[in-house]
């Protein structure tokens, strides 16, 4: 009898940014041999609203037989934040979300790239469900 372990994800942690349409900071760390926590920090500012936003992520990677370097993922988190509309007082954002996207890390350098997409279900300051949020991510691994 045997047994074998099968690691997901060939980093331990990565730091870079992730662009969609909240541009932000992002750091993945590793949990256990499939498991990963990644927090997002972004903002987003245009002519009626301001916001910035925490996101943290618990995600599960699985790799894909014959693409060495490359998972898909899904998991679930929350983020909290603040938002401001223009000509109102700023409010308290807190919202449940999902992930699901593909990571790649290439072989002998120190990038990742991610490629994902966060739905989310707004609790306040009003409660609605937001279809998420696409974005691209690059990282420096170590």
């Amino acid at each position: 009898m045997s047994t074998s372990t099968v690691k997901a994800q060939s980093y331990k942690n990565a730091i870079g940014g992730r662009f969609g349409s909240a541009n932000g900071i992002s750091f993945k760390t590793g949990l256990n041999k499939n498991a990963m926590l990644e927090l997002i920090g972004n903002f987003r500012s245009n002519k009626n609203v301001d916001y910035l936003r925490l996101t943290g992520l618990y995600e599960v990677y699985n790799p894909i037989n014959g693409a060495p370097g490359l998972t898909w993922y899904y998991g679930g988190g929350g983020t909290i934040g603040s938002v401001k509309v223009k000509g109102y007082d700023g409010d308290v954002y807190l919202g449940l979300n999902g992930v699901l996207g593909l990571d790649y890390k290439f072989n002998g350098a120190p990038i990742n790239l991610s490629l994902d997409w966060i739905p989310t279900l707004q609790l306040t300051p009003d409660t609605d469900f937001y279809s998420g949020d696409v974005g691209l991510g690059v990282r420096f691994t170590f």
